[in-house]
């Protein structure tokens, strides 16, 4: 700390603070502080200053510390308010791979998770209602985009009465999060709580009837954050899958241990490697190419992503990065999902989905209240677009919401 002629403090960030300035910010600051990266002591700051700054998306009281430690000669700077959001650029036209209701108003919105990620969503109302709605937050297919399927089941179920909000995962899409396209399955867990935050805390809606939606990859994530997100009073899945099984074992279990571990080697040293400078791997998760023995499933994904007619969008590449792979195979969703009893739990499936076996093992584990509702002939990727599919499930999504969160 350098003390200047007139007695105020210098500090070479911040300039000159007077000494009742710098005591009041250490009181504030109390005898320990989490700055830098490390536990440091008040004393030990050359200087401490809060500045009221108001960012882009960020509310009035976003405050910043800035700290120029006497050890190390450096100076950083901490925010120490969790309501400061990195401002994001939306696309501002309707860009939809569904056609746009009027019986809904559309906004585009933003909301943070506990990790400072910014999420990008669409928020569908209905018009003209009084008092406060029940909502529910929807998330899509693991790489899929709110403009795809999510999109639709939210505007559609806000045309019933529900206000609904559609979001890009940490990562994907429009939301934020670096580097781009990286999967951890912790945060794509916490996606779904901060989409609680944001709804518990909007005017129009009760905290006390919020659900949630997971579809296909977004199912597993939207279960391990109701087993313990006790705000979630209803949670309902679609052609679910679970991601971490899918990594260690492979669609229909077909990998074999032997070869999980080939992979998390190969994974090791694609790490080591990236961290000595090399190119960054990203593999699709949809076949590169179609021959003779390309799987059925397989064909029905890349007949709905790379579909003009029906879900292609360019913010859905369907890429992620390599070691991504890693943590995946690490995520075990089903763990505790009794423990969402007697909260109620629907899981709804194809009857010649792929995945179908994801759903019946959860409903396997899972305690009552809980059901398995299979749609007739349905594939796994029926349910995302398909009208005659849609006409059965919408409706039984409808009525299940209208009995638990009221």
């Amino acid at each position: 700390m350098m003390t200047s002629v007139d007695g105020r403090i210098d500090c070479p960030m911040v300039g000159q603070l007077s000494t009742d300035e710098y005591y009041i910010a250490l009181e504030k600051l109390g005898p320990c502080s989490k700055l830098s990266g490390r536990i440091t002591t008040a004393l030990e700051c050359s200087a401490v200053k809060e500045e009221s700054t108001p960012m882009e998306g960020t509310p009035i009281g976003h405050k910043s510390v800035y700290v120029a430690s006497k050890a190390q000669k450096t100076t950083t700077t901490k925010y120490i308010n969790s309501t400061g959001m990195e401002p994001l650029e939306l696309t501002q036209e309707w860009d939809k791979t569904f056609p746009q209701s009027d019986k809904v108003e559309h906004t585009r919105i933003t909301f943070h998770n506990r990790y400072g990620i910014t999420l990008a969503a669409d928020l569908y109302k209905p018009p003209n209602t009084q008092g406060r709605l029940a909502a529910i937050a929807v998330s899509g297919p693991y790489g899929a985009v709110k403009e795809q399927v999510s999109g639709r089941y939210a505007q559609t179920l806000a045309e019933r009465g529900f206000l609904t909000i559609a979001f890009d995962p940490s990562y994907y899409g429009e939301s934020g999060g670096t580097p781009r396209y990286l999967t951890s399955p912790e945060i794509s867990t916490e996606d779904f709580s901060a989409a609680v935050d944001f709804l518990s805390n909007h005017p129009t809606v009760d905290a006390d009837k919020i659900g949630v939606i997971g579809i296909c990859g977004g199912g597993c994530y939207s279960v391990s954050a109701t087993q313990i997100d006790h705000r979630i009073k209803a949670l309902a899945t679609i052609s679910m899958y679970d991601m971490g099984r899918a990594r260690r074992q492979g669609v229909g279990d077909t990998q074999t241990y032997e070869q999980r571990m080939a992979i998390l080697d190969e994974i090791g040293r694609q790490r080591t490697a990236e961290y000595g400078g090399a190119t960054r791997r990203d593999i699709r998760a949809l076949p590169e190419k179609v021959d003779e023995n390309t799987p059925k499933f397989a064909i029905d994904f890349l007949d709905y992503y790379d579909n003009p007619q029906r879900g292609q969008h360019p913010n859905s590449t369907g890429y992620y990065s390599y070691t991504s792979l890693a943590p995946m195979m690490n995520f075990f969703p089903f763990a505790q999902i009794e423990t969402i009893s007697p909260r109620p739990v629907l899981f709804i499936v194809g009857e010649n989905a792929v995945s179908k076996y994801f759903s019946e093992d959860a409903y396997e584990k899972a305690a009552e209240p809980k059901e398995l509702f299979v749609v007739p002939e349905a594939t796994h990727v029926d349910l995302y677009d398909q009208p005659e599919y849609l006409k059965i499930t919408l409706p039984k999504l409808d009525a299940f919401f209208k009995q638990h969160l009221k």
